[in-house]
């Protein structure tokens, strides 16, 4: 009934289970807490760059080259943020590890609030990159962190993981198209960084007991699920369906600005709205999943985003472009309930590393396809904005097919 612990006192006493299992579970709790506000400030770093062009006027004055190479910049932070996060995640623990991304990103936005347009864009490439490593190293930390949760109930950590990030994402649409005619450029970035600031120091002042290790399988179970068929097809599908949401969420205020000529406030509530239907709609999946023919939800998460592409390139009118982004956002939100239901019992061990090196990957084709975009925009005009999603949803149809095929044959 009791363990016997002998101190170093040479004195031994009595502890209770119900006791101690009572402490591990708020020292989970306290941990999940911290990971999911973590995934929260890196959903407003994902979504920032997005929402912030038209406030730096490049819907006046385009410049599609530059604005593709502010995406690489920022992927190539995150890339930079998840690999020196798992050292420091070492050495340090997660709380240090939390504490300095959302501290780099916060003296990152502060550094892009001194130096927008016109001044030398070099300054923004180098806040960007900060901006990108913040979040990847908060994603790493973040994923250590959700750990003892995930174990305990999977679907309620992953669910509660991706809606933190996506309302983050939502928050920091909604806050640039609040502030837009409200406050200079300046002084919108010094109030955002204000949020990643606060967050460094609350996550600094956390104190994790010498006793919770982190504890991870060996790392050949590890390589050996990431070799594994399903482990493939699930990182290439996260890779090309983040390229389809990043795609429009990166370029969608832009695109809407000087297509129909709407002001930049709009069309960042639109791209609110876009994040909304992200988020309530892969709430929405997962009561779905158990009623609804899972055949009738893949062929409207695959036809939606198609239709709602034709029809923001078509649109003339802001009722057309609101139903073409709700369109889009319902019809993306589907596809990860559907494939996580799939694969969520593929890999038994779950190890931080193993998923934020997938959830790396996945944000790379978020932030390569906008840039792709600019590249593209540069020859053919805005417009091929919606070419990328139309073929991104062809890919991902396929691969989903793959996967729903590998895993009958395995469960036979």
């Amino acid at each position: 009934m009791y363990n016997t612990v002998v101190p170093t006192t040479g004195q031994p006493h009595l502890i209770d289970p119900a006791v101690t299992a009572t402490a591990q579970g708020a020292l989970h709790g306290s941990a999940a807490g911290r990971g999911l506000s973590g995934l929260f400030i890196s959903g407003v770093l994902m979504s920032f760059l997005g929402a912030i062009l038209p406030a730096w006027r490049y819907h006046i004055a385009p410049d599609y080259l530059l604005i593709g190479t502010y995406f690489l910049c920022q992927n190539a932070g995150v890339l930079a943020g998840a690999w020196m996060g798992m050292r420091f995640m070492r050495r340090k623990g997660i709380a240090f590890t939390l504490s300095l991304g959302a501290g780099v990103a916060a003296a990152a936005l502060v550094l892009l609030a001194f130096f927008p347009p016109p001044a030398p864009f070099w300054w923004r490439l180098a806040g960007l990159l900060l901006v990108g490593f913040g979040a990847g190293t908060l994603n790493t930390a973040a994923f250590h962190a959700i750990s003892a949760a995930y174990q305990l109930n999977k679907a309620a950590a992953v669910n509660l993981a991706g809606a933190m990030f996506g309302l983050g994402c939502l928050l920091c649409a909604l806050f640039l198209s609040g502030t837009f005619f409200a406050y200079s450029v300046q002084s919108v970035l010094l109030l955002l960084a204000a949020a990643p600031l606060l967050a460094s120091v609350k996550y600094a002042r956390w104190k994790m007991p010498a006793g919770a290790p982190l504890e991870h399988p060996a790392w050949r179970q590890v390589a050996k699920d990431f070799r594994s068929p399903a482990a493939i097809l699930f990182a290439l599908l996260l890779f090309f369906q983040f390229g389809n949401e990043g795609a429009l969420a990166g370029w969608l205020a832009l695109f809407l600005t000087q297509r129909l000529g709407v002001s930049p406030e709009t069309s960042l509530l639109l791209l609110a709205v876009y994040w909304a239907a992200l988020l309530l709609g892969r709430v929405g999946a997962q009561w779905l999943l158990p009623r609804v023919s899972h055949a009738r939800l893949l062929a409207a998460a695959v036809v939606a985003p198609m239709f709602a592409c034709l029809v923001l390139l078509l649109t003339n009118n802001l009722f057309g472009a609101t139903v073409g982004v709700l369109l889009a956002g319902g019809g993306f939100a589907v596809i990860l309930p559907l494939v996580m239901e799939k694969t969520s019992d593929r890999f038994p061990y779950f190890h931080p590393g193993f998923f934020n090196g997938i959830f790396s990957l996945a944000l790379t084709g978020g932030l390569l396809a906008p840039a792709s975009v600019g590249y593209l925009a540069h020859h053919f005009g805005i417009g091929v904005l919606m070419g990328l999603p139309l073929l991104g949803s062809v890919l991902v149809l396929l691969l989903l097919l793959l996967i729903l095929l590998e895993d009958k044959l395995s469960a036979a």
